[in-house]
Order: C-alpha cells, then structure tokens, then sequence
C-alpha cells in the first residue's frame, strides 16, 4: 500500500491477500493520512472516517443510479456492451439501484413484509430451521458451518418468506453468487459471463414460478407481490421479477457472511456464554460483511472539501467508518456492551438495508443456538477470507465440536 497525503491517493490492490483477509490496519493508516482519498485501483473519492460515511449515505445529493439524471453521453459513458445488456436490463429494475419515486414505489410494496413486528413470527421457524442444521451437524464431530450452518439459514428462510421452493436453494444460491460476482474486486470476463448466464437463467425460472403462482396464490410475498400488481400495475413484470430475485440474493448473501464472521469473532474471543443483541450489534460491526457501498453525485458539488462532478462515484468505506477512534472508543476491542452502537453495516438513508430486522434476527436465534448445543465448539483452521472486496466474508469456517 501506498499512501500520498499530499495529493490524497492510495494505491491499493483489493485482491492483496494481506488486505482482505485483515483490512482493518490499512483502513487506520489511510483514515489518520488522508480520510478522504482518490483510491488509484477504482479512480474514485472514497471516505473512512464515519460521519463522511453517515452523512454521505443520507445526502439526497447522491443516488445510486445517475442515468435518471444524465444521460451517457453527457457523462461521457461508453454504450453497455452488449454481452452485458441483459445483466444491466435486469440490474435497472433493482430496488438497490433505484431512486425516488420509483425507488418508493417499490420498497412501500416490499416493506411492511420486513418490519420487526411481521419479521418476530418467523423466529419458531427459525429456531427449528437452525436445531435440524445442528441436530445433522452433531453426529459428525466436526463441520464447515459456514456451508452447514451459515449458508442455509438465510436462504432457506428468504425462499419460505418468498414462497419459493426450498429445495430450489442449492439452484439460487449458485445463480445469486454468479449475479453478486458483478461487483467485487477481481471481476473479469468470465465472471461477466457466468453472471449474464445467471441473469437469464434466474429471470426464466422466476417468470415462470411467478406464471404458476397467478394461478394458485398464497400467503407469502410473491403472492402479494403479483396481488399488488394486479389491483392497480403497481409494478409491471420486469419490475416483480427483479424484486424477487433481489430479495432472494441480498436476503441471504450478506447475511451468510455476517452470521460466519460472528461466529469466527466469538471463537477467536473466547466468547460462549449469555450471546445477545449486543453481542450480535457488535460483531456486525467489528467485521462486517460489505465495506464498500458507492454512489453518484447527482449534481455538481462539494463535499469534505472536494468538488465533485455530476455523475462521479463516491465510495463509502463502512467497513472502515466502523472502526473510526473517532466514532468508537477502542475500535479494534470487540465490545459486546458498547452503547451507543452506530455502526453503519446496513447503511443508512432511503437505502438502509430493507432486511436489516430479518438478518438481526436470525443472528439473534442461530448464535446463541449454536454454542448453546456446543459449548466446546473450536476453530479446527485459521480461517481465510474470499477474495471478494468490497464483499467481507469466509471461504470456509471449519470447526471441531
């Protein structure tokens, strides 16, 4: 790594080992140099210090699309290449890509699905859904739980949220890995490619459950998803495609790794006994699963003294707002008490994640479970981080019982 106070720029490479397995003593460097930095490896500000990042994920100044406002020529965007068109065709539908008043539109008809209240009655079924994952994982003495354990609670509980089949998980998981690849550090051609095939194959398979479900409703979101269209074209096809496939993939993608990364922080802390809410606000975090969320300055503008373009990305550094001294005392102590907590792991503004009452949740049930039913649960291997950025999360969390 490379620091330039001077001109603000780091040179950094994502895909350094050394840096996503441990970003957290560069993110000091770099928030004590130059908290506001032109980050060479993606060509964008990016901010560290954490009321840059809460301020920013607020500013109505920013969007996370910009096209609503300029048009490519104007930004001086090359056309999308056309192997790309049906991923960004689909991506233009996406709640997460959205802004007012479709962006309302939209999350108004998903939201009240979400809420904490609507979100409890689902903890019986996820505390059955995690005792059947560990009642298989008990006879084996030892265990990958990020696979066995981390993986299918989200994906299981989003599908029955949904009304999807759960025995197509294994399937959405694949396609949503190969769609979420997009938009980490190491993208190349053939994860390009592998997530367009995603794309289509995930677009078919929903429109056709979705033909099916028109015919037999039931009690779940899809259901009142197609209903809502229905009474009043409150959102068209494309749009309740995409929706659904949004809720599958960031209903259990980040979640996976945020449950992982819990449990290899209470490992490594020693930390068994009388797991709460505190302890799951802290380890969200002290490692949380995204660290970069970028947007687009809407207008022509300054902020923390930099003037910016309209159309130019801004990157906000969460994973190291986080562990900002300035923010929390301590940073770098896991602190199961820490109160207040304002961590910006869901993020923050109109975009603050939807499901954030549904992931707390089921950190709440399957932790506490989980050393509960193997109090000499340990580490069998240091574990290693995916090489992944902006994502944070495991390759594997093999453990003995």
């Amino acid at each position: 790594m490379r620091i330039d106070a001077a001109s603000r720029t780091v040179t950094l490479d994502p895909c350094e080992p050394a840096f996503f397995n441990n970003p957290y003593p560069a993110y000091h460097e770099i928030r004590a140099a130059a908290p506001v930095f032109k980050w060479e490896e993606y060509g964008y500000w990016c901010f560290a210090r954490h009321d840059d990042v809460n301020a920013l994920l607020r500013d109505r100044r920013f969007g996370r699309q910009i096209l609503h406002v300029a048009t490519r020529e104007e930004l001086g965007w090359a056309e999308t290449p056309g192997h790309l068109k049906p991923f960004y065709a689909f991506e233009q539908h996406s709640l997460l890509e959205l802004e007012p008043p479709v962006h309302t539109r939209l999350r108004s008809l998903v939201n009240r699905s979400f809420l904490s209240r609507q979100v409890e009655r689902l903890r019986p079924a996820i505390t059955s859904l995690s005792n059947g994952l560990l009642d298989r994982i008990e006879a084996k003495g030892e265990a990958d739980l990020l696979t066995e354990f981390a993986t299918p609670i989200p994906v299981i509980v989003i599908c029955d949220l949904l009304g999807v089949p759960a025995d197509m998980a294994q399937q959405l998981l694949t396609w949503s890995h190969d769609m979420v690849a997009m938009y980490q550090a190491r993208r190349d051609a053939a994860i390009e490619e592998a997530a367009v095939r995603a794309t289509i194959a995930f677009s078919d398979f929903m429109r056709t459950y979705i033909a099916e479900r028109r015919k037999a409703p039931r009690e779940d979101l899809l259901s009142e998803l197609i209903r809502a269209e229905e009474q009043g074209a409150k959102l068209s096809e494309d749009e309740l495609v995409t929706t659904a496939i949004l809720l599958l993939n960031a209903g259990h993608e980040a979640t996976v790794h945020a449950i992982g990364n819990a449990i290899k922080c209470l490992l490594e802390h020693n930390i068994r006994d009388g797991i709460g809410e505190g302890h799951v606000e802290e380890a969200l975090r002290y490692d949380a699963p995204l660290h970069l969320f970028t947007r687009y300055a809407l207008e022509d503008l300054e902020f923390a003294g930099i003037r910016l373009k309209k159309g130019e990305t801004v990157g906000l550094m969460l994973g190291a707002a986080n562990r900002d001294p300035e923010r929390f005392a301590e940073p770098d102590r896991f602190d199961p008490g820490r109160d207040p907590n304002p961590h910006v792991s869901f993020g923050a503004g109109i975009h603050f994640c939807i499901g954030a009452p549904l992931a707390r949740l089921e950190l709440q049930v399957a932790l506490p479970l989980l050393f509960q039913r193997f109090p000499r649960l340990a580490l069998a291997a240091p574990p290693q981080y995916r090489n992944a950025y902006h994502f944070h999360g495991l390759e594997h969390l093999s453990v003995t019982l």
